[in-house]
């Protein structure tokens, strides 16, 4: 009977980490993606806090976690099981620290984006501007939007990626509404989805612990796996 109760742990337990291991992937991919795509000229501000290369790390970190849950459920090692759980604990408060001092500071990096925003479009009307130039050619024509509020902000000559037809004649049609407003409409329409992929993360790391813990105990009752 302990035995058969030992192997339904030590299956359940892999499937756990299974999805454990996906979900770093899956952050780690992010990761990479923000890496790529970054716009140091646009957002200078943000661009100093390493987002990316921390989303890179955490998910570097959730797929090894992961693996040493797997091999310690295989083994039924009672060390790996134990170190599994403390580290699973460890990075699920590192997640949710990170998650509310977003929700916390909300409000600040709105204010940093919008200034960054405005600093950047004052360079890419400037000579030198050419680097910032294409960042906002990029920005506009993505987010299909012109400026930083409208099209006004870049005075008597919009570029052309905020134009829509008729660029060469006096009525030209541009873009409506500006890339600060695109840009929070697209941060809102995915708050909802990134809240439920972080809860979901953190149930799964949740029901990994809980997993690893029940086999640690099993292990140790039943006197059954590799000692400490």
């Amino acid at each position: 009977m302990a035995q058969g109760c030992l192997k339904c742990l030590k299956y359940t337990m892999c499937f756990a980490n299974f999805l454990c291991f996906m979900c770093g992937v899956a952050v780690m991919g992010f990761g990479v993606y923000m890496m790529m795509n970054r716009m140091d000229a646009l957002t200078p501000t943000l661009a100093s806090f390493p987002f990316a290369n921390m989303l890179l790390i955490s998910g570097i970190v959730i797929t090894c976690v992961s693996f040493l849950g797997f091999l310690g459920a295989l083994k039924e090692n009672r060390c790996f099981l134990l170190t599994f759980f403390l580290l699973l604990f460890i990075l699920m408060l590192v997640e949710l620290t990170a998650a509310c001092l977003l929700l916390m500071y909300e409000g600040e990096i709105a204010k940093l984006v919008r200034e960054d925003l405005n600093k950047g479009l004052e360079k890419a009307k400037g000579k030198s501007g050419n680097a910032t130039m294409s960042e906002w050619d990029a920005l506009q024509a993505e987010l299909d939007c012109c400026g930083v509020n409208n099209v006004t902000d870049w005075g008597d000559k919009p570029p052309a990626s905020c134009c829509l037809k008729d660029c060469d004649t006096p009525k030209a049609d541009y873009r409506k509404q500006g890339c600060l407003t695109k840009m929070k409409d697209l941060f809102e329409e995915n708050f909802l989805t990134t809240g439920i992929s972080v809860i979901v993360l953190c149930i799964i790391e949740v029901l990994g612990m809980c997993f690893a813990m029940t086999l640690f105990c099993h292990i140790s009752r039943s006197g059954l796996g590799y000692k400490l």
